[in-house]
């Protein structure tokens, strides 16, 4: 038997995949008692995690369902086995960064401004700045979106959702370059020292990195300034990997665009420059959430369980470096 420590509201239905030989224990929330737990599945990035756990006792594994799990680190001690949720996100978040980047060159969240002043003006995407009308085009139609197709897209942080980025923008015609920690050779992956030599050539850059240390503003004043005129960063990451002033710099000067599911800091306050910074696409760290991720997170929660009881080794253990 393990005993298996959930949140105290969580669907029974997520819990049809758990193996007989788990106990599952639910954890209220606001517990002030003790509980005895083998193998906790961590709440999704609840702000009393730390407290919560401070109240477990027996617990040997700790299984996050967010691939992020620098919010965990700092507090759980370096003897228990922690996973991370690689995997999980990789359709959810990978479709919004799809999303993000078709939104901008379609200018779509510049015509819905425009519906909702009830407003037919065909000329918000050339207001930008980021195209142009001098070309052979002149004098024969407006430029009012842009093609993705043919553009090159650089991803940052080529793991499980960077390869299925890539997947989901192959179909239109894009290149991709892929950086990561280290170079690799199949696919072809190249280090992360090599992020300033590809910058200049990019049209798209998409930050999908851990929050670490190394990558903590690894998009800072110097790496923006070497972006092409006009090119877009999608974060997708964490919001401290990209220099907040820096960014909102960038974008009041008209030099590049940004798309970002998150924020440093988070939630954005009002009033914080980034709201109105021009050429700049912001949704509350909703990338993962979806009705069918929970699923997948579960299921992949009661695959984790089956292991641990069959001994075999656990998935997505995070490692000193943080993932």
């Amino acid at each position: 038997m393990v005993r298996v420590g959930v949140d105290e509201n969580l669907s029974p239905e997520l819990l049809l995949d758990f193996p007989p030989e788990a106990e599952i224990v639910r954890i209220p929330r606001d517990t002030s008692s003790e509980h005895e737990v083998d193998f906790w599945i961590l709440p999704f990035a609840r702000k009393d995690a730390a407290t919560t756990f401070s109240h477990l006792r027996g617990v040997k594994v700790v299984q996050s369902m967010m691939a992020g799990v620098d919010w965990i680190i700092p507090w759980l001690p370096k003897e228990i086995t922690l996973c991370d949720g690689r995997g999980i996100h990789d359709i959810s978040t990978s479709e919004w960064v799809l999303s993000a980047i078709l939104a901008t060159y379609k200018r779509l969240h510049l015509y819905r401004d425009l519906q909702n002043r009830q407003q037919w003006d065909g000329q918000a995407a050339v207001r930008d700045g980021f195209t142009s009308e001098s070309g052979a085009q002149f004098g024969q139609y407006r430029i009012l979106s842009e093609d993705l197709f043919g553009k090159s897209v650089l991803i940052v942080g080529y793991g499980s959702i960077g390869s299925a980025i890539e997947s989901r923008l192959l179909p239109f015609g894009v290149t991709i370059t892929r950086i990561a920690r280290k170079a690799r050779k199949t696919p072809h992956v190249y280090s992360v020292d090599q992020l300033s030599e590809w910058l200049p050539k990019s049209d798209i850059v998409v930050a999908i990195v851990p929050f670490t240390p190394e990558t903590h503003k690894m998009f800072g004043e110097r790496e923006l300034g070497l972006m092409k005129p006009g090119a877009l960063l999608v974060n997708a990451a964490r919001g401290p990997v990209v220099d907040t002033q820096a960014l909102v710099d960038a974008l009041a000067q008209g030099r590049i665009r940004a798309a970002l599911d998150v924020t440093d800091p988070e939630p954005l306050p009002p009033n914080h420059p980034l709201w109105s910074a021009p050429n700049c696409l912001i949704t509350p760290h909703i990338a993962g959430s979806t009705p069918d991720f929970i699923h997948r997170a579960f299921a992949f929660g009661a695959a984790q369980v089956r292991r641990y009881l069959a001994g075999e080794p656990l998935e997505n253990q995070v490692t000193a470096d943080g993932y």
